[in-house]
């Protein structure tokens, strides 16, 4: 069983940067792909950002290309978004995840263990 727990969330202006954190317990954490997705209120989750187990490949949605930069520490257990020129419509509850799998994907069906979320919210 793997415990993910994100941190890092908080508000930040537009055109600022955050980065969020998510550290994994209980389980072997390179052998997982990782992912991040987001839900806005009112709205369905949806990807983010993905990396595989060794971190040389990474995967985007459109909407956050060239902003956002997704990396993984293995020797840390941890993953990491970065988030440049973060926009408002970025503000959303953002969690991470694990999927035994290899290479990458975006689709949530597919990963195995979730965190809680941690909240972030872009000002204007």
């Amino acid at each position: 069983q793997v415990q993910l727990v994100e941190s890092g969330g908080g508000l930040v202006q537009a055109g600022g940067s955050l980065r969020l954190s998510c550290t994994a317990s209980g389980g072997t954490f390179s052998t997982y792909s990782m992912g991040w997705f987001r839900q806005a209120p009112g709205k369905e989750r949806e990807f983010v950002a993905a990396i595989s187990r060794t971190g040389a490949i990474t995967r985007y949605a459109d909407p956050v290309k060239g902003r956002f930069t997704i990396s993984r520490d293995n020797a840390k257990n941890t993953v990491y978004l970065q988030m440049n020129s973060p926009k408002p419509e970025d503000t959303a509850d953002y969690y991470c995840a694990a999927a035994l799998i290899f290479g990458t994907s975006s689709d949530p069906g597919r990963y195995d263990y979730w965190g809680q979320g941690t909240q972030v919210t872009v000002s204007s």
